[in-house]
């Protein structure tokens, strides 16, 4: 398994980060990132005592800042494969083989874990606003749980990712542009026992979240009736 690199951004996750660990290398998984996202907990001690490389984070950048941050690593190191992976044990370490076999299979830069049956009702009508208002179609739009090739790795290493703020519609937007070919595989995922949701924590995160996505979708939608009206009078 030393061909995939495991990123695990964790902010607070002192209580479940050494058990993630533990689950990830009874399925083989040793080749583990653990990005501390400014903890003020005893995260990144928790992960040294366990074994695993950890990247300190100055500032508290927040959970798609953290797992760039481990992308780019992926990127310098040249990994063949990168998987980003939950700190609060929601994710499964057995899934991450139904990943790159799904990959494998349908010769795809990203495979993507989905699990509709995960989330609110209100969160479900987010996820099917945005898939009609941006056109990608992917059914569970927040999973975290995603394997990346070298080439999908390289374009979220660059300087526009840095600009995005969520793992979700923006980055797949992004993917979109430089053709990355994707694809969902359902898995199986736990609820989340300790935590608060990195997106749904509050009514002023979902709003913030809902006003920046649509903002960003209608900008990208208006970029691209721009492109195809120039297209036309050429």
């Amino acid at each position: 398994m030393e061909d995939i690199l495991v990123i695990i951004p964790a902010h607070n996750e002192e209580s479940t980060i050494a058990l993630v660990i533990e689950d990830l290398r009874s399925f083989g998984y040793h080749n583990i990132l653990v990005v501390d996202d400014c903890s003020t907990d005893n995260t990144a001690i928790c992960a040294k005592n366990s074994g695993v490389s950890v990247m300190s984070l100055p500032y508290n950048l927040g959970a798609w800042k953290a797992t760039q941050a481990g992308l780019r690593y992926a990127n310098k190191i040249n990994a063949r494969f990168a998987v980003t992976f939950d700190a609060d044990q929601q994710h499964l370490a057995q899934e991450i083989h139904k990943l790159r076999e799904f990959q494998k299979n349908e010769k795809l830069n990203i495979a993507i874990g989905s699990c509709l049956t995960r989330g609110s009702v209100a969160r479900h009508m987010a996820w099917k606003f945005f898939r009609k208002l941006s056109g990608v179609k992917v059914q569970d739009l927040t999973s975290g749980l995603r394997l990346y090739d070298q080439k999908a790795i390289k374009v979220l290493s660059r300087k526009e990712a840095s600009l995005l703020e969520y793992q979700d519609v923006g980055v797949l937007l992004l993917l979109r542009t430089f053709e990355i070919t994707k694809g969902e595989v359902d898995v199986q995922m736990h609820d989340r026992t300790v935590g608060i949701s990195r997106i749904f924590y509050s009514w002023w995160a979902v709003f913030y979240y809902m006003t920046y996505t649509t903002v960003l979708c209608l900008s990208k939608l208006a970029k691209t009736n721009k492109l195809i009206s120039a297209e036309i009078k050429d």
